[in-house]
């Protein structure tokens, strides 16, 4: 059976993916369309439905999803549900997941399956129920209005723009039936007559019925390409399924920091503004207080327990499990602002840290090593000079976890370290053993491998500063007019890591930033990157994808339709399998006349 997805790329044009679909004709719900396919009552009408079901749980490799999918998996082992869990990374590894599971009737996906028409990619059988808790926005309009198999976790209002039913659905059967009465009739002798007599049955009120069609036709394409010509990311995943936790009273301290670490991804990978980060946090913080106030009043209690709290921090990557020095290098924030890969910026990052008062013997040591009291002021000595030396946002407010009595992480080092994980270059690691060793980072009694992934997250670090680097001195973020961009060869010096999607993204945003640092073009924060890395080498094909301007105050790409009518109008062999639709896989001699194309179309 051929599977179908959504995005409209010939099919002798693509590497080896679902081809696209159409709209199909569904009957009008009897009630209000927009309202019964979002399931708001969680604990009703999803958790309830599956207590003592076997389900199929199908999850994005991100970390939001990761998050989610943990407290999920909390949940269910209360009521002892079976399941069975499968990463995906793309359309094609949800597909075969279903098929290989095709005698469960109950599935949920965890940011993945929203954006594309889940049922004609699929092709379940009837009694099939698709649970669908997904970030990734816009969802898909055929998804919204199924109300036979198709749930989606959250709230209407989430999505924006939904257009009516009435405006992109309805029935043509009987037109189609009166154009075959027409057309229909051939033979000889006096049949000729009688097709003339069919013909004149096309009186004025048919041929108004053909115009009525045409411009509805004309107004639906307009109506889903304005829905659709923007990616954008809603509400996270685990912030949502942490909620189901709160309202079956079965959250926790732990439940809350996984949620935490979800929504911190989001903000650091440039998924949401800061806006909306603002505000899931305070509701956050609202359940921090409540679960604080049940630990009990014992000093000894508080101390040992597992604590998080929410305070003010530095914009430092990994400060407290590295260097002062190297963190203050390595974070984008404090290496753009200072532009530490020129000369000038690196004697300032040494004339930073003599006024602080920290010696570059303490600097270049761990930081649990520091002498105590430089330790104790080194949030107040950096927040001092902040203004003096251009690093005015250095501090933000964020949530730590605590246990014990050595154990303190950031949510940001667990989003790195988990990052670094999940994107492994090792050879001798599957996909899956990236996802459950990320997950594992989540729980405290695997302590040590979040530590092995902090490590592996400071390489990573490293790994994309010298690329950057290397591209300003090389002078190889490039303009192409209507955006910039850069391209990692084959055979360059640690190109490895940057086959994998998020830290292709790492680099591209700390690369674009670099740029608007140093660029003399007042156009520079108005300009998005598209950055291209080595993905397969016998395969001849690459990745690529597009990070919005720095200048947007909600991140949302265009670069989905751009790359979709690039490839078309090149004829490029391209892979559309990834859950976001600003990352493709494409082929490598097609690349310059694939990004020709994007010039024109974007210009």
């Amino acid at each position: 059976m051929q599977r179908r997805g959504k995005r409209n790329i010939p099919e002798k044009n693509r590497l080896p993916v679902a081809s696209s679909g159409t709209i199909p004709m569904f009957e009008k719900p009897e009630s209000d369309p927009a309202l019964t396919m979002y399931v708001e009552d969680l604990k009703k009408d999803f958790y309830n439905v599956l207590v003592g079901k076997r389900i199929l749980l199908l999850v994005n490799y991100d970390i939001d999803a990761i998050c989610a999918c943990k407290i999920l998996l909390h949940l269910l082992h209360f009521e002892n549900v079976l399941y069975t869990l499968v990463p995906v990374q793309g359309l094609r590894d949800m597909q075969d997941a279903f098929d290989a599971n095709s005698e469960v009737k109950y599935v949920v996906f965890i940011n993945c399956g929203g954006t594309i028409d889940i049922v004609e990619a699929l092709q379940p059988v009837d009694d099939v129920v698709l649970f669908v808790v997904d970030s990734h926005r816009p969802t898909d309009v055929c998804n919204i209005y199924n109300s036979e198999q198709v749930r989606l976790l959250g709230r209407p209002e989430n999505d924006e723009s939904i257009p009516s039913f009435e405006d992109l659905f309805r029935d043509d059967g009987s037109d189609e039936e009166q154009e075959e009465d027409v057309d229909a009739g051939s033979g000889e002798d006096g049949e000729g007559e009688s097709r003339r007599n069919k013909r004149l049955r096309l009186d004025e009120e048919a041929l108004m019925k053909r115009r009525e069609r045409r411009l509805w036709e004309e107004q639906r394409n307009k109506l889903l390409f304005d829905y659709s010509q923007f990616s954008y990311y809603g509400r996270s995943s685990a912030a949502l399924v942490f909620e189901l936790a709160w309202k079956l009273s079965k959250d926790s301290t732990d439940l809350l920091w996984w949620a935490v670490v979800g929504v911190t991804e989001q903000v650091l990978m440039g998924k949401v503004e800061n806006q909306r980060y603002v505000l899931e946090t305070g509701e956050l913080q609202s359940h921090v207080s409540r679960l604080g106030r049940q630990l009990g009043a014992e000093e000894e209690y508080r101390n040992t327990a597992a604590k998080i709290t929410y305070d003010k921090d530095l914009r430092l990557a990994l400060y407290r499990h590295w260097t002062v020095e190297a963190s203050l290098r390595h974070s984008w924030y404090t290496a753009c602002q200072l532009r530490l890969w020129t000369l000038r910026g690196e004697k300032r990052l040494f004339e930073l840290l003599a006024e602080m008062g920290l010696p570059l013997v303490q600097s270049r040591q761990k930081f649990r090593a520091m002498d105590l009291n430089l330790r104790h002021e080194f949030h107040a000595m950096v927040e001092k000079l902040a203004g003096k030396y251009g690093i005015d946002d250095i501090v933000h407010v964020t949530f730590t976890f605590q246990y014990g009595f050595g154990n303190c992480y950031c949510a940001s080092d667990v989003v790195y370290a988990m990052l670094a994980v999940l994107e492994s270059a090792a050879k001798n690691r599957s996909g899956c053993e990236r996802f459950m060793a990320a997950m594992d980072c989540l729980s405290r009694t695997r302590k040590d491998i979040l530590d092995e992934g902090i490590e592996q997250a400071k390489q990573l670090l490293v790994c994309i500063f010298k690329q950057v680097q290397n591209l300003l001195d090389m002078r190889q973020v490039i303009s192409a007019g209507p955006f910039v961009y850069v391209v990692l060869q084959e055979g360059a010096l640690d190109v490895r890591p940057f086959s994998r999607p998020h830290c292709l993204a790492l680099l591209a945003q700390f690369a674009l930033r670099a740029y608007v640092a140093t660029a003399r073009n007042k156009r520079a924060p108005a300009l998005p990157i598209v950055a291209s890395a080595p993905l397969d080498t016998d395969e001849g094909t690459c990745l690529l994808l597009g990070v919005p301007p720095i200048s947007e105050d909600s991140p949302r790409s265009f670069f989905g339709k751009a790359f979709e009518q690039a490839a078309v109008e090149t004829r490029s062999r391209v892979s559309l399998d990834y859950f976001d639709t600003s990352v493709i896989q494409l082929k490598v001699e097609d690349r310059p006349k694939f990004f020709d194309a994007l010039t024109a179309l974007l210009g």
